[in-house]
């Protein structure tokens, strides 16, 4: 079942110089067990502008091209073969390799509906944060009553990783950030314990705040040192989950903190799992979360809105560290 629509259609380019560039290529067709979404608003991820950086080297103007963008939010215009969960016309939020453009092919198990009430600029910030917090809680065996430490929480998943943490019913979340001035923006996501890094030492900090015991579970967004500073920080027999790697990929850890700890560690990137496993992360989101994201208690944290011929400005966002929240484009 389909919808009208054009032939060509708008969509933003990396590799063709130091920023995004508009294309006007095709509107692709929806392969078996796809979805077709005309988009209406994209959001930028942190691995879109590195991405970006690398795919154009300026002291030679050569690059390789590449569709970007992989989180959306829009209408499905047409169905696959062999999708049969989803209609034409239903609001949808989802993640999908080349998202910024017009229209959008993904696979109808990386889609959830729009709760009502939510708009197209908050639905798009919400479906990487959801499923990345979400499933990393998951994998450590998350229970309510859970203590949850989290590492760079002034990232837009880490505020998302917070407010789904306490929705679930943590006990208590402590989060980090380098900058003092970005305290009260973790608070009033709900953290109970704000933990700035440069000045204060992060296991004792933690240690101090859970009376010598540790957090149960610890969702790293940082890397680095901060990773094997969370170690010593976390209780005997808890988790730690790597997310993200923001200040490196490289940590030298205690071995003992470790062991004599009997900590479990998992490390996960969902952007490279098989889609199937993708799918099932979504799915347990979706019956989980998103009655709280229905009911207002979730919501991303927007730090701008720009058109898609802003999109240099938006990328600069995070470019210079400046953003606090999600920064979303509009699709015309």
């Amino acid at each position: 079942m389909t919808t009208r629509r054009p032939t060509t259609m708008t969509a933003l380019f990396g590799g063709l110089g130091p920023d995004w560039q508009a294309r006007e290529v095709p509107v692709p067709e929806p392969g078996p067990g796809q979805v077709l979404v005309r988009a209406r608003a994209v959001s930028l991820n942190h691995a879109d502008v590195p991405l970006l950086r690398q795919s154009y080297d300026p002291s030679t103007g050569q690059g390789e091209a590449y569709q970007a963008g992989y989180e959306f939010a829009g209408e499905v215009v047409a169905l696959g073969d062999g999708v049969d969960t989803l209609a034409v016309g239903r609001p949808v939020m989802g993640t999908a390799p080349r998202a910024f453009a017009q229209y959008v092919p993904a696979d109808h198990r990386h889609v959830i509906g729009i709760p009502e009430g939510i708009g197209y600029e908050e639905a798009a910030a919400l479906p990487t944060g959801l499923l990345t917090e979400h499933g990393a809680l998951s994998v450590s065996g998350f229970r309510p009553g859970h203590r949850v430490l989290i590492t760079g929480a002034t990232s837009a998943i880490g505020l998302l990783g917070i407010r789904i943490a306490k929705t679930l019913g943590a006990s208590g979340v402590l989060a980090t950030t380098r900058s003092p001035s970005r305290a009260a923006l973790l608070t009033a996501a709900g953290a109970d314990t704000v933990i700035v890094t440069t000045r204060q030492d992060l296991t004792q900090a933690v240690l101090k705040a859970t009376g010598g015991d540790g957090a149960d579970i610890v969702l790293d967004h940082v890397g680095g040192p901060a990773f094997a500073a969370c170690l010593p920080a976390t209780r005997t027999g808890g988790h730690v989950v790597n997310i993200g790697r923001l200040d490196g990929s490289a940590s030298t850890v205690d071995l003992d903190a470790l062991s004599y700890r009997n900590l479990t560690v998992h490390g996960v990137s969902y952007g490279f799992i098989r889609p199937a496993n993708l799918g099932r992360v979504i799915t347990a989101l979706t019956h989980q979360v998103l009655p709280a994201v229905a009911d207002g208690r979730i919501r991303p944290v927007i730090d701008s809105v720009h058109g898609f011929h802003q999109a240099q400005e938006a990328a600069q966002r995070i470019r210079t560290h400046q953003a606090r929240g999600k920064t979303v484009l509009t699709v015309p």
